[in-house]
């Protein structure tokens, strides 16, 4: 029998049970769709949380004064960071911009209006290893740290919170009790997860700890950028060996500090959302799973009903392969013609239903990943019943009522 042939009696055959078809598809429709939308969901939170990491910076090292393997007991007792550390790393060959930083959360005032926000006390090159943008007025620069003035940079939410419509550039804050004259305002850049780059006020570092943190030494990180064209992990294993050096620890002793690059924090990020995508994606494979049962049932209920019908085809010279071969077409039509449903369908759900303001991304080789799986589930839960259908005895199949 020819294949054309075959595929026509398989779509006479859905046609003539227009019902039975569509009920049967419908496991495949939800199944695909589920596992079309789930991708694209776990997708979009993976590019989110890139885009937030992007957004933060290029080409950065972070260091932080506890390092995450040493218990609790020693990293308190461990040497902090200081501003001679990070003095230390500019002098690392490749390092473009250091930036000492402490910070803290605090009500910042307006006249009556407050809110509350980030502080943040740093260098003037804080905005360029973070890649913030000046919106109005300019940023605090190294003369500001050297004589610990009490100006602010303002986050753009910081800004319509406390004074609205107005410009804010000349104004007065209260943080604490410490006032500090706003000499800019930030670029919108978006909240990135907890953290709110919008929502925050930057100070020379050399005020923040004087007047407002009551840290003469110590730091909550330093964040540096290194040039383009060199790589990350030198440069981070030479600010290793520089800052053992300068806390004296000797061979055998763990570092007293955690150093992260960017590179690590992407690849987490990639873990992370990949993780996140194939569970939702074998959650919503449970879906498919269960339709390609009903395609099983009902073929089964089919090749019941067709029996007369295949003890006449192979009376008048059907053999074993033709009858295996329709009915395994037809299960198959069935789960594709399921799962082009099932795409559109989930394409159109990834698009517009949205978590926590982003939404899925489909991308080809899901559309790819999800037909496939559909026409294989076709075929192996269609075999059983095509192989029943083709093993019936010609002679006991005519005789069926």
């Amino acid at each position: 029998m020819l294949l054309w042939t075959t595929i026509k009696i398989a779509l006479r055959s859905m046609l003539a049970n227009k019902l039975r078809a569509i009920l049967t598809m419908l496991g495949m429709i939800i199944g695909v769709a589920a596992v079309i939308a789930m991708l694209a969901l776990g997708n979009g939170a993976k590019s989110r949380i890139l885009g937030w990491v992007s957004r933060m910076g290029k080409n950065t090292i972070t260091i932080f004064p506890h390092n995450p393997k040493m218990p609790p007991v020693l990293n308190g007792s461990a040497e902090p960071l200081t501003l001679g550390d990070a003095e230390a790393m500019l002098k690392i060959p490749g390092v473009k911009y250091v930036s000492p930083v402490v910070t803290s959360s605090d009500p910042v005032k307006w006249g009556t209006n407050e809110t509350y926000c980030n502080i943040i006390g740093c260098a003037s090159t804080y905005i360029i290893i973070h890649d913030f943008q000046i919106q109005s007025g300019h940023m605090f620069n190294d003369f500001d740290a050297r004589d610990r003035s009490s100006v602010a940079v303002i986050g753009p939410e910081t800004a319509t919170r406390l004074f609205g419509s107005q410009d804010p550039i000349g104004h007065t804050i209260t943080v604490r009790t410490e006032r500090f004259k706003v000499i800019g305002v930030l670029v919108p850049k978006g909240r990135q997860g907890w953290f709110d780059p919008d929502n925050q006020v930057l100070l020379p570092y050399t005020t923040a700890m004087t007047k407002l943190m009551g840290r003469a030494v110590a730091l909550n990180h330093i964040d540096m950028q290194v040039d383009h064209a060199v790589d990350l992990t030198p440069v981070q294993e030479k600010a290793e060996q520089v800052l053992r050096i300068r806390h004296s620890l000797i061979q055998g002793d763990e570092d007293d500090f955690w150093i992260s690059n960017q590179l690590q924090v992407i690849q987490m990020a990639n873990n992370i959302g990949g993780a996140f995508t194939m569970f939702l994606g074998s959650v919503a494979g449970i879906s498919l799973l269960v339709g390609g049962i009903g395609i099983m049932n009902i073929m089964l209920v089919t090749v019941t009903e067709r029996t007369r019908e295949i003890g006449i085809r192979k009376a008048i010279g059907a053999r074993r392969r033709d009858i295996l071969r329709q009915f395994l077409i037809e299960s198959m039509l069935v789960s594709l013609m399921g799962g082009l449903i099932g795409v559109a369908v989930g394409v159109v759900a990834a698009h517009y239903v949205k978590f926590r303001n982003f939404s899925g991304q489909v991308e080809p080789h899901m559309v790819i990943l999800a037909l496939s799986i559909s026409a294989a589930i076709g075929i192996f839960f269609g075999y059983y019943p095509a192989r029943r259908a083709a093993g019936l005895n010609p002679i006991e199949a005519l005789r069926y009522e």
